[in-house]
């Protein structure tokens, strides 16, 4: 059976990568929580999917031009939009609740711009990776640490140069490279490439959008020896068939689906 993760919390149900979305997410019986991060201006790590704070805070400007004491004051919207009394969490804050619960993590390292290119350059294909947080890895290695969280978690990136510095500082950290359905399709890839990017970059887990995941897919996993990941898996169906399928991990926003599944139902 795979692994059932619930992304951001639970964003299907609650404001997403909020402390309540997590403390719901594991009161229902989740067992393993995936969340974003980014760097803030004061150097501690923020809890926010995008690398602003316009779209879920009813702030606006670059997380990455914000201090704590800044992001708390913001408010949190909801998914209908209405301003909740949720705040930006830290990581800390996250680590806190999820280290006693017993829960692990898929921890998305974020980038302050577009993470990553990919295009067909002649036989093969040309990857660039974008601007990275500087610092950030080994921040969230070394709260990981202190949490005691480090074998608990994943730490994943659609940056390939995020992961070599994740690798640089504890070669021995699980990670996985995210590769969006874009990236697959600007790069014409067939189904065994982003399969060869993953290891290419040194990653535990290949994590692709489900769209673009097949039995080849799975296939030429197996035979690298990686595992298999996809995201964001929202329709029981499809989450049946991929588990059908011999994917390792399924992410998804229903976090009432991942607890049921999880259980066998």
């Amino acid at each position: 059976m795979p692994r059932y993760v619930v992304h951001r919390g639970g964003a299907a149900l609650w404001p997403e990568n909020t402390l309540l979305a997590f403390r719901n997410a594991i009161a229902l019986g989740a067992q393993t929580l995936e969340l974003d991060v980014h760097g803030t201006a004061d150097g501690d790590v923020a809890v926010i999917h995008d690398p602003t704070v316009d779209r879920t805070t009813n702030g606006a400007g670059a997380v990455a031009s914000l201090t704590v004491a800044q992001l708390r004051r913001l408010r949190i919207k909801s998914r209908a939009g209405e301003l909740t009394d949720e705040r930006v969490p830290t990581l800390g804050d996250v680590l806190a609740l999820a280290a006693p619960a017993g829960v692990a993590l898929l921890v998305e390292m974020k980038t302050p711009g577009r993470a990553v290119t990919y295009e067909r350059a002649g036989g093969g294909v040309k990857v660039t990776p974008g601007a990275r947080y500087e610092g950030l890895e080994a921040r969230v290695l070394r709260m990981l640490a202190d949490a005691e969280m480090g074998e608990r978690s994943i730490l994943m990136a659609f940056n390939p140069a995020v992961l070599s510095e994740i690798r640089a500082h504890a070669p021995g950290q699980k990670t996985a490279l995210l590769v969006e359905r874009s990236h697959v399709e600007a790069a014409g890839a067939a189904s065994s490439e982003p399969v060869q990017w993953a290891t290419s970059a040194g990653a535990n887990f290949l994590g692709i959008h489900y769209s673009v995941c097949d039995g080849a897919m799975v296939a030429a996993a197996r035979a690298a020896g990686i595992a298999l990941g996809v995201y964001t898996v929202n329709e029981e169906a499809d989450l049946r068939r991929l588990a059908a399928l011999g994917v390792d991990v399924i992410i998804s926003d229903r976090a009432d689906l991942v607890t049921k599944l999880q259980a066998g139902g």
